[in-house]
């Protein structure tokens, strides 16, 4: 069993706050190295920039991401995977960025691991919120490729429930009964984990080159329907735009028309509903994939289903379950809905993230996850007292 943590990376937010978490330190410039990865190290400033422009926010207005300490990031990870980051050649592996071997590790700890740690505090900030205020977004995170013991994919740590899909998370649930994974994905590109794919309970495989048609019309299937067969209490939507038509990973064909509307289908089921959402935006391996991020945000905010006066008024939402106190961690352990029901009450105290508020009842969680370049779409559950 797990002992409990207390995190300061959730600090009291003015009500004036859109629950929109950012911090500049999110972004990796490090002589130009991050030009080696296809993956833009900058694209969460030039979001932020983008929604400036248009005066969606302002700085006074964005909650600030803290960094993730040790002791946070051992809620799920292994002590000694946090040790092999120590080493230059092992970061070097994760992110796909082969000259950070040779350089020294205080250097990669400080340009290249604090950011995602930050990006990592992000998004347990952002779950906080998502609570409190009914939606929140973490304009980084989603490292879905790392688990508690091993990264990958530029995923050197497991933020949104650490390993929020992809390989990751299916790897560190694979005997876990009381996990349910559905996945839409391209079935043919990375990660190619065959092992973790058996961890899959409900497959939705693409074709590479799929087109808007078929992919919203996907979504929209799966997504009212799981809704319409649960009542979950929080929606984590990892919205990922490796989809986006050209992407050199992803492998499918969707328009940036195709990807804001994927957002709004999930905000919409969401917001109809009263569900609380978070949303991290993870892959995307073009320079244009910032633009369509802002698009998106701004498209939710021009139909309603985002805005400060909504959230401001989470409190009041009778969907939204009353928390109060520090914030632990993200949830991790999940429950499929054959293994356990609203009024489950097993213990979940264990090593792996805790929950939201310990002061909560009963959640059931519901996790979609978009980008197929991350095995995809998928829900997962989670029951606990």
């Amino acid at each position: 069993m797990g002992r409990p943590h207390r995190t300061e990376l959730y600090h009291d937010v003015p009500s004036a706050c859109w629950p929109i978490v950012y911090s500049p330190d999110y972004n990796i410039t490090f002589m130009g190295l991050e030009k080696l990865h296809p993956f833009d190290a900058g694209k969460w400033g030039k979001v932020i920039n983008f929604l400036k422009e248009e005066k969606l926010i302002a700085d006074d207005l964005i909650v600030q991401a803290r960094e993730a300490t040790e002791e946070d990031l051992l809620v799920v990870h292994t002590r000694r995977y946090l040790n092999k980051l120590k080493w230059s050649f092992v970061v070097a592996t994760i992110t796909e960025v082969p000259p950070l071997f040779f350089l020294p590790n205080f250097f990669v700890q400080r340009k290249v691991l604090k950011p995602l740690r930050t990006q990592t505090g992000g998004t347990i900030m952002a779950g906080k919120l998502a609570i409190d205020r009914g939606w929140a977004i973490n304009v980084g995170g989603g490292f879905h490729h790392c688990s508690s013991d091993k990264g990958g994919g530029f995923c050197a740590y497991a933020d949104i429930t650490l390993a929020v899909k992809g390989n990751g998370h299916e790897r560190d649930f694979m005997d876990d009964q009381r996990v349910y994974i559905m996945d839409v994905y391209n079935r043919y590109i990375y990660p190619g984990d065959g092992f973790a794919k058996r961890a899959i309970k409900r497959k939705v495989e693409l074709d590479g080159g799929t087109e808007d048609t078929e992919y919203l019309q996907k979504v929209q299937t799966h997504v009212e329907g799981t809704l319409n067969e649960s009542r979950p209490d929080i929606i984590i939507y990892n919205a990922g735009t490796d989809i986006l038509d050209g992407d050199p990973l992803g492998g499918l064909a969707i328009s940036p028309q195709g990807i804001v509307k994927r957002d709004e289908i999930v905000f919409m089921a969401a917001r109809s509903r009263r569900i609380p959402i978070l949303m991290v935006t993870s892959g995307g391996y073009q320079k244009r994939t910032a633009r369509i991020i802002a698009d998106s945000i701004l498209n939710l905010h021009n139909l309603r289903l985002i805005d400060n006066e909504l959230a401001t008024r989470g409190a009041e939402n009778p969907k939204v379950p009353a928390c109060s106190g520090s914030l632990h961690a993200v949830m991790r352990v999940l429950c499929p809905l054959s293994a356990c029901s609203r009024n489950s009450r097993a213990s979940l105290w264990t090593d792996l993230p805790m929950p939201l508020c310990r002061q909560t009842n009963n959640y059931i969680y519901y996790m979609l996850l978009l980008p197929p370049l991350q095995k995809g779409c998928g829900q997962m559950w989670h029951s606990w007292r």
